[in-house]
């Protein structure tokens, strides 16, 4: 093993103190969403179901930016792993202008497009329903370029092993999120711009913050010469090659999602109200395991990035085992408290057995099934080996998800809960089989960028 290969290494104490900020992050932003689901239900059903129908949009904006602020973090971490300190930073640069540029291309296309956007995905659904979704929907898409620059600067911080940074804006996005809602619901009796005016107010605050912690010349990827900043196609390629397959792969898995939200818009507002509230606690569920995603990606792609592949096997095995354990004391807490969550929501009976049952069904699934088939490929992107786990990613989602959703909700007539057992059964199946074959391959070794 060569010198700097040799460095490479992250006691217990370095990991946690990495993980925790991730883990409260994670666990804040589910709370904020969870308190957000709950004072917009005082507002009707017809909101809930609006903006739970718009969020599906927001989250699939979020899930791109993320998935490609991701592949920033693998390629800045493997730099940092051969001490390249200045392509590191560089790299950096080209991050935080490749997802300003699209964000802001995107924001453009979302609201020039907006009515066929909204009739071709929800056009079925009720009169009251689409006019909460179009509301909110005019006031959330300005949001689009602050969620791409906060995940940009977020992922920066996460190279470098600076956690607690990102949860401290945090903190403050979500101070500024719900005590906004509260003020506009209960204060000032809105309806869903109450929800919206808070949210797009505290992901721009949230942005901007985090890139002006940036310019410290203290952090080794600051944002300092940035306003001289010229692409270099090397390191445009890198970030391609990381980021965009990770976020074509969240893009195509959200877009999933989002046809499948029009599906279950036919069986009705119980069901779609069901499924809003259980894609919030499927959210709470996963937590503890995409805290360990994001601590996975700092740690393998450092290992890589200075050829330790043992050690690669070595950390992804133990957070792995980390994942399970903890995440199953996390999902039995949140079972036990699901019959409570579901009283405070306080919608129809109807909705309350069906988000019931729903949210059981990830919940046991989550337990034995979603690590394996999303820590696994979260591995093998820091290694960059991207590509692989987007071909498979989206073939699993549209077969497993998709297709055998609408098969047994609409011609099995399982309706919400066909989705659900598509969702969490047989796409994670088929996740974790394909990547296990590829990580035991040990192809992706060959992905890492040369020294």
């Amino acid at each position: 093993m060569d010198t700097t290969a040799s460095k490479i290494d992250f006691s217990n104490k370095q990991i946690m103190n990495l993980l925790w900020p991730l883990i409260l992050e994670q666990l804040l932003t589910m709370a904020v969403g969870l308190a957000d689901s709950m004072m917009v239900a005082q507002v009707g059903d017809a909101a809930v179901s609006g903006v739970s129908l718009v969020d599906s949009i927001s989250v699939l904006m979020n899930y791109i930016f993320s998935a490609m602020a991701a592949g920033g973090v693998a390629v800045c971490g493997q730099f940092l792993g051969q001490r390249n300190d200045e392509k590191a930073k560089k790299s950096g640069h080209h991050l935080i202008m490749t997802v300003m540029v699209l964000s802001f291309g995107i924001s453009i296309l979302l609201y020039i497009f907006n009515a066929p956007i909204l009739n071709n995905l929800f056009g079925k659904i009720d009169a009251d329903v689409m006019s909460a979704t179009t509301k909110y929907y005019l006031i959330v898409m300005a949001s689009v370029p602050g969620i791409a620059l906060y995940n940009g600067g977020a992922a920066l911080f996460r190279a470098m092993e600076k956690t607690d940074i990102t949860l401290k804006v945090s903190i403050l996005m979500n101070v500024i999120n719900v005590g906004g809602n509260a003020l506009m619901i209960f204060g000032m009796g809105c309806g869903v711009e109450g929800v919206a005016i808070p949210t797009l107010i505290s992901r721009w605050v949230a942005a901007i913050v985090i890139l002006g912690i940036l310019f410290n010349k203290k952090y080794k990827l600051n944002l300092l010469g940035i306003w001289h900043f010229r692409f270099e196609k090397q390191i445009l390629k890198n970030i391609i090659t990381f980021g965009v397959p990770s976020g074509v792969e969240n893009g195509m898995f959200q877009l999933g999602k989002i046809i499948l939200y029009s599906y279950i818009s036919t069986l009705g507002t119980a069901s779609m109200t069901a499924n809003a509230i259980g894609g919030v606690m499927a959210g709470f569920h996963v937590t503890v395991g995409n805290a360990i995603n994001l601590t996975m990606t700092t740690i393998v792609s450092q290992c890589c990035g200075a050829g330790a592949f043992d050690k690669a096997r070595f950390y992804f095995k133990k957070l792995l085992k980390w994942a399970y354990g903890m995440g199953a004391i996390w999902i039995g807490i949140l079972i036990a408290l699901t019959p409570t969550i579901l009283k405070i929501y306080d919608v129809s009976p109807e909705a309350t057995h069906m988000a019931f049952i729903v949210c059981m069904m990830h919940a046991v699934s989550g337990i034995i099934l979603w690590n394996i088939s999303f820590v696994t490929p979260t591995f093998l992107r820091a290694t960059g080996d991207a590509t692989f786990t987007m071909i498979v990613s989206a073939t699993s989602m549209w077969i497993g998800r998709v297709l055998m959703g609408v098969i047994l909700g609409k011609y099995f007539g399982l309706g919400i809960y066909g989705v659900f057992i598509a969702h969490t059964i047989i796409d994670w199946i088929i996740r974790s089989i394909f990547f296990v074959i590829r990580y035991k391959s040990n192809k992706w070794e060959s992905k890492a960028i040369k020294q």
